[in-house]
Parts: structure tokens; C-alpha cells; sequence
């Protein structure tokens, strides 16, 4: 019989009645769900197909009912065979428990009530097209429209999930009437199809069990236990439909860690964790304080961080393995002798024992590990990354750029000509760009009663002469500053509700790039290989492979690594330059924390002194955490 920690018994052998377990990191959640599980049915004699665990993510639910089906096998294994045939067995013993995610318990829901079949659910391509036609139709100029698309559609599901009045919505990405109308427009498109979204599935099951009390006693007949796991990720929703579900007898079991909450894009905030006990007076609260994962050093280093948010619930973690080595904190010169310092000590770590698979690099957003991926292939380490990597030079910001150097050498197509046109403005219509390749001299015919016109192209011509004398790093720059392409981006980010630091950070890293070569050969050789190796990666996320992980903190949620490294931790980067609220301020606390949290054995916290040649400030959250109180 397996031993637990008095806190985990506690939750394991809880029957009715509302309970909330605060799980702190490596506290193992998961073991005390299934063993409560277990516990309901061979203990209380509760039914199994009564009880419904809810997780987020369809992977999770598959581990979940997997690790519970084990536990269920490991317990006949040792029963005579008349006995496990009288039980039913291991088909029988767990795999009446309905294990889901929130989608795929609500749409289990709907189709009962209204027949709907997977093919009414709508495909993520489909999604995208709806948005794009009314972007076409209205006549919108959106040069980053896969980000664009990919925010609008981000917001949708924000209105849907927390149930705001559109009237009172105002959008991060276009004007409230722009937004207004492509949210008509979807949903027409949606309704026209009789497809479903997945936030459609949370509205309508809440609208269903509103207005149809007969239809919701069923469900609460059926499931009288609810588990769920991740509580902190739960959205307004979802956690009033699962309020109504759990009714009459509240036999609601959530678990989850208010200080891991980190998708307040998606609606989840940690103060519906906080209000649980006002929801439920009466619910029991048990803290999973004892993390098996990590070392004291990197435990109480991550306490110290996490205790500067202030709407969260206090609690005292300590670690169970004991001692180990102390959290490294290093600031590096710059952003390139920061990864070449993680490199060198990756490669110490390998000859010392470790594996490339026990390291992790994280970061806080995809544009971060450039610099360290070309690092890695320069030395040759294996890597893998948990998600796809945009590529730096593909971006319609470098593109740009790009397109202008390439006019420069010669490239006078007209698609290559209408990315610089007009970027910045030059009042030129396309009706003067007639030909497949440009002709200045016809341009400056089309315009030959307008001399201001003529002057302007003459300045374009003699910029892209001076282009073609210079090396990568000057003629990005010439393009920034001398032809004006910064204050193009300065208006559009302006028309875009974006923060002109978002863009102007693509720019730096492309210059960045650009200064490590002398001549443009070399550097759009090293562009080529780099989109190979992008490509390499990309195919390799499909098969098991060897090599260090690199992924966002986001991403990271849930893992473990015995060595992990924390890129860039510098303000502006993380905590975020967006984060601006206090409550902005404190997710991205949480964010550091859980990729703090995911180090078991060693844990690194690197940072730069200086880039793009100006100073940079050490994150606020290194200072948090070396304050000793």
C-alpha cells in the first residue's frame, strides 16, 4: 500500500461535499486525483459512471484516465480470477468514469439535446477564412494579417468565454466599429454553416441548462462527482456551467495552484480560485505543500519571487529531496555572449553526465531564441522545441526590409516593388507599376505633370543606389532611418493599437542578424539555412528526438527538466512591455515562477547587460527573488 503524505490523504479520502486543493508545483496533483477516484468507488461504494473528471487539454485527459487505469490494473493484479471476474475487471473497474476536457464533456452535452455531430464543429482553416472575407470585404489594409487574423480570432473567443456586451468591448487590434462588425460577420458565416466553435459549445451549454432545468437534472443525476483539474486555468464560464452541473450536492473537488494561473488571454484569472471559498463556504481547503520535484534552494528561491503578487493564497512549500546547488544568476556582456555562455555550459553539463533531454531552455515569447537556436546549430547541439518557431526573416516586417535590399541589387519585379512603394508612403498608385518589371523612367512618365512625384521617386532611386554600396547591418539601418521605414512602422502600429516596441523589436533582431556579416551573400546564405533548419525542426516535432527543449514558459506548464536556463530576463521582455496593470504585472510574475518551477536539479537565470547597442535593465522578478527577508 502506497504511503502519502497526511495533506494528500486528506484530499484522497474526501467524500461529499465541496473540497479545494491547492497544489503547489511537484506536489503530485495528478496521483491524488486518481487515488481519490479510486477511493470513491472501492471505499464509498460510489458508482463509477458518476463521476466525471474535467481537465484542459485532451492530452492531459488521455494520461489522466491512462494513470487510472493502471491504478485499477495494479490492484486485481494480485486478486484470484473468480474474484476479478466478479468485479468486472479492468474494462469494467475504470473505464466507466468519464475523463474530458471542458469542450468535450459540454459538446457530449449538446449533442444529446440538439443531434449535433462532429462535422457541425468547425475547423480552425475555416475559422480563419470567415475572418479573412470580412477583412476583404471590409477593405481593411493589414499587412501582418496571420497575426492579425490570429488576435481577432483570440478576441471572439475572449467575448464568448467571459460573456461581455460587445458595447462595452473595446479591442485590442481595430476600432470598436471594425471589430463590432467582423464579430457580425463571423458569426453570420458560422450560423449560415450550422457550425460550432468551441466557445459556442460553453455559451450554449450554459444557455441549455439555463432554460431547461429538466434537461440539466439529468446531467446532475448522472455526474454526482466532479473532479477538476488545472482549476486555476478555468474561465467565467466554464465555471458557472460546472456550478450548475455539480448541484444539488456540491460534490465539486477542484485542484489546482492560483500561483500557476497564466491564461488571462483566455480568460482564466486565479480570482475565481480565490473566490471559491465565498462560492462555497462550507468547502474544505487542504494545501499540497511538499514538493518531490525540486531542491530547497530553487523551491525557496521561487516562494520568494511568487510571495510579491498579492491576490493570492499564502502558503509555506517545502521541498522533499532536500538540499542541492544554488540558483545561478548571470549577466552576461551582451545577448551573444549570453548564449554562448549557455552553450559552453550545456556541453559542460553533457560531459558531467547529464543528458541533452534533462536540460530545457524557456523563454518568454517566441521571438526570444533566435540568437540561441543559431547558436546551437553553429555548435552543432541537437534541439528540439515544443512549438513552431516563426521565422524571423519571413516576417512581413523583414520582408520589408529585404525587399528593398533586394531592389537594390537588381530585383525590380513588381511584387518585389510594391512591398517598398509605399512603406513609408509615397502617394505612387499601383496603376503607375503597370509592367511585370518596373521601369522607373515609365513611372516618372506616368507623373511627368507632377514634379513633386518625379522628385520622390528620384529620392527612391538614389536610396536604393546608396543601398547597393553598403554592407547588411548599415543598409538595414539606412532603411530604417534614412529612408524612413521606423516611422512608416511608428504609424501603422498606431493604426494597429500595437505598442510601436513590437515592431521596432523585429527590426533590431534583423539588424542584429545582419551585423554578423560583411557582405549580403554570406548573410542571406545563413537566411537559407536557417529556414532549413527551421523546416528539419518542424518535421522532427512529429517523432521522438534527442536534444535540449526549448520552449515558452507558457509551454513549459506541466513539464520538468533537471537543468533548466531562463533566457533573457530583463525588463521589457519579462516581465513583458505590455504588462502594464497591475494584474498584467502579476501573471508575468506567475509565468517566471512556473518556469522556475520547472527545474528540478539545477536552475539558471540569465540576463544581458546590453542590446540592439542600448543598456538593458535586469528583470524586476531577479531582484524579487535574491531579496532576503
Amino acid at each position: 500500500m502506497r504511503e502519502f503524505h497526511p495533506s494528500q490523504k486528506e484530499a484522497i479520502e474526501h467524500k461529499d461535499g465541496p473540497m479545494m486543493v491547492l497544489a503547489g508545483p511537484g506536489s503530485g496533483k495528478t496521483t491524488v486525483i486518481t487515488h481519490r477516484v479510486k477511493y470513491l468507488v472501492e471505499k464509498c461504494g460510489v458508482d463509477s459512471s458518476s463521476i466525471l473528471v474535467i481537465t484542459f487539454t485532451r492530452a492531459a485527459a488521455g494520461e489522466m484516465q491512462e494513470r487510472f487505469g493502471k491504478l485499477m490494473d495494479e490492484e486485481l493484479q494480485g486478486e484470484q480470477e473468480d474474484v476479478r471476474a466478479q468485479r468486472g475487471g479492468l474494462s469494467r473497474a475504470s473505464s466507466r468514469v468519464s475523463f474530458g476536457t471542458f469542450h468535450s464533456v459540454f459538446f457530449t452535452i449538446l449533442k444529446y439535446a440538439y443531434r449535433y455531430q462532429a462535422s457541425n464543429i468547425v475547423r480552425e482553416e475555416q475559422r480563419i477564412r470567415f475572418v479573412r472575407e470580412m477583412i476583404e470585404r471590409l477593405k481593411l489594409e493589414i499587412e501582418d494579417e496571420h497575426e492579425f487574423i490570429a488576435s481577432v480570432l483570440g478576441e471572439i473567443s475572449f467575448v464568448k468565454s467571459e460573456m461581455v456586451d460587445l458595447n462595452h468591448y473595446y479591442s485590442q487590434n481595430c476600432s470598436e466599429e471594425m471589430f463590432k462588425k467582423i464579430y457580425a460577420g463571423y458569426e453570420e458565416r458560422m450560423r449560415r454553416a450550422n457550425l460550432l466553435d468551441f466557445d459556442d459549445m460553453l455559451v450554449m451549454c450554459y444557455e441549455l441548462f439555463t432554460k431547461r432545468p429538466d434537461i440539466l437534472e439529468i446531467w446532475q443525476k448522472k455526474f454526482r462527482y466532479i473532479l477538476v483539474d488545472e482549476f486555476q486555468d478555468i474561465n467565467k464560464i466554464q465555471y458557472e456551467i460546472v456550478r450548475m452541473l455539480a448541484k444539488p450536492e456540491d460534490n465539486l473537488f477542484i485542484v489546482g495552484d492560483d500561483d500557476q494561473s497564466v491564461y488571462r488571454f483566455r480568460g482564466s484569472k486565479p480570482e475565481i480560485m480565490l473566490g471559491f471559498p465565498k462560492d462555497y463556504p462550507q468547502a474544505a481547503t487542504v494545501l499540497l505543500g511538499v514538493n518531490y520535484r525540486s531542491t530547497v534552494e530553487i523551491v525557496d528561491t521561487a516562494s520568494r519571487l511568487i510571495r510579491h503578487n498579492q491576490k493570492r493564497y499564502e502558503k509555506k512549500l517545502e521541498a522533499a529531496r532536500g538540499h542541492g546547488r544554488p540558483v545561478i544568476t548571470c549577466a552576461s556582456a551582451d545577448a551573444q555572449a549570453e548564449t554562448l555562455r549557455i552553450v559552453d555550459e550545456i556541453k559542460g553539463y553533457v560531459q558531467a553526465g547529464y543528458r541533452l533531454e534533462d536540460i530545457a531552455i524557456l523563454y518568454r515569447t517566441n521571438l526570444n531564441p533566435r540568437l540561441m537556436i543559431e547558436k546551437l546549430m553553429e555548435y552543432n547541439i541537437p534541439f528540439t522545441m515544443k512549438d513552431s518557431l516563426p521565422n524571423l526573416y519571413d516576417h512581413w516586417i523583414s520582408q520589408n526590409v529585404l525587399a528593398y535590399i533586394k531592389a537594390a541589387e537588381g530585383d525590380l519585379s513588381r511584387g518585389n516593388i510594391l512591398r517598398i512603394i509605399n512603406r513609408p508612403n509615397r502617394y505612387i498608385s499601383r496603376d503607375a507599376l503597370e509592367d511585370a518589371t518596373v521601369s522607373w523612367d515609365r513611372v516618372e512618365s506616368f507623373y511627368q505633370d507632377k514634379g513633386w512625384m518625379v522628385e520622390r521617386i528620384e529620392q527612391l532611386k538614389y536610396d536604393l543606389k546608396m543601398l547597393k554600396t553598403m554592407p547588411p547591418a548599415a543598409a538595414v539601418n539606412y532603411i530604417r532611418k534614412g529612408i524612413g521605414y521606423d516611422g512608416y512602422l511608428r504609424e501603422y502600429a498606431l493604426y494597429r493599437r500595437m505598442k510601436p516596441e513590437e515592431l521596432a523589436e523585429i527590426l533590431d533582431q534583423l539588424q542584429e542578424s545582419a551585423a554578423n556579416y560583411k557582405i549580403m551573400e554570406d548573410w542571406f546564405a545563413h537566411m537559407e539555412e536557417y529556414r532549413i533548419r527551421l523546416q528539419e525542426q518542424a518535421q522532427a516535432r512529429r517523432m521522438v528526438r534527442e536534444g535540449v527543449s526549448l520552449m515558452t514558459m507558457h509551454g513549459s506548464k506541466g513539464l520538468e527538466f533537471s537543468v533548466v536556463y531562463i533566457l533573457d530576463a530583463n525588463e521589457g521582455i519579462t516581465p513583458h512591455r505590455k504588462a502594464v496593470l497591475d494584474a498584467d504585472l502579476e501573471e508575468e510574475r506567475r509565468m517566471f515562477y512556473v518556469a522556475m518551477t520547472r527545474a528540478k536539479d539545477r536552475l539558471h537565470i540569465c540576463y544581458a547587460l546590453n542590446r540592439y547597442g542600448k543598456k538593458q535593465e535586469v528583470s524586476r522578478f531577479v531582484n524579487e527573488y535574491l531579496e532576503r527577508s
